[in-house]
């Protein structure tokens, strides 16, 4: 909740898959896919004095979380864990600290 609080101007969008654009730039390796990308300025590299800028986004990739879900319980926690992942870019962590965040949540 406390940080739920401190989201702003991020709007979470779903689409079906990511572009293959999409996936050069996240560095996903052949036959390797993509549940979710950040498009945005981190928090962490904002500053009062930046002007209006149109809202970050949060991409979630309908496509291969339906493909990889065991049931629609795991696609919801798959869902909810991507999310997670994405908004942790938002607060300003880069993938080596997300990844180690995640572990530490899953213990």
């Amino acid at each position: 909740m406390r940080f739920r609080r401190k989201l702003s101007n991020i709007a979470v969008i779903v689409e079906q898959e990511p572009s293959t654009r999409e996936l050069r730039a996240a560095r996903v390796s052949p036959g390797a896919t993509l549940l979710g990308l950040y498009r945005g300025r981190p928090l962490t590299a904002r500053s009062v004095s930046d002007g209006f800028v149109m809202p970050d986004q949060i991409l979630i990739f309908q496509g291969p979380h339906e493909r990889l879900a065991r049931s629609p319980e795991h696609l919801e926690k798959m869902v909810a864990e991507t999310v997670w992942h994405e908004v942790a870019h938002y607060f300003g962590m880069d993938e080596a600290r997300v990844r180690r965040a995640e572990r530490r949540r899953r213990t």
